[in-house]
């Protein structure tokens, strides 16, 4: 009841929808998130812990987007992102779902502890998860495309 309520306001506010695809979009997302896990590296290298955590996730989350876009799916929200990620897709958003928590934690918190052997796992997820999504993106044809989109209508109808 409480995912429906959150899931019913985010429609309301217009927070995501269908729009048209858009290679454009997909492709500038393709570019951040890969810039984003190269400087989480560098980050990484440099002992700046916490910014390389930010990092990691978003280059997830651009992934995400470009995927989306790919469809022609628009959303405004990293929540629904992610449910629409397993929704939609069928891919599971758990690897998205604990870097999510992890930025957070860092960069709201103050009272962690952060190793770097973490971080680095968190770049190894991130790199696999990445792999994923660029693998499914690039065998994704027209068929797939309106079978997505029809999936995403379906899912954002039953929605009150």
């Amino acid at each position: 009841m409480k995912k429906m309520n959150f899931l019913s306001k985010l429609k309301k506010e217009g927070k995501f929808l269908l729009v048209e695809p858009n290679e454009e979009v997909k492709k500038a997302y393709l570019e951040k998130s890969e810039s984003n896990l190269i400087s989480a590296k560098i980050l990484l290298e440099n002992d700046r812990l916490e910014e390389a955590v930010s990092l990691v996730y978003y280059s997830m989350y651009h992934l995400l987007l470009a995927l989306l876009f790919k469809v022609g799916v628009k959303s405004e929200n990293h929540s629904i992102s992610i449910i629409l990620l397993k929704e939609i897709f069928g891919i599971e958003n758990e690897e998205i779902s604990n870097a999510k928590i992890e930025r957070i934690d860092k960069q709201y918190y103050v009272n962690f502890h952060i190793l770097k052997n973490q971080v680095e796992e968190t770049i190894k997820t991130a790199e696999k998860f990445n792999e994923k999504i660029i693998d499914f993106i690039s065998k994704m044809n027209n068929s797939d495309i309106l079978k997505y989109r029809e999936k995403f209508k379906k899912f954002f109808n039953e929605i009150e």
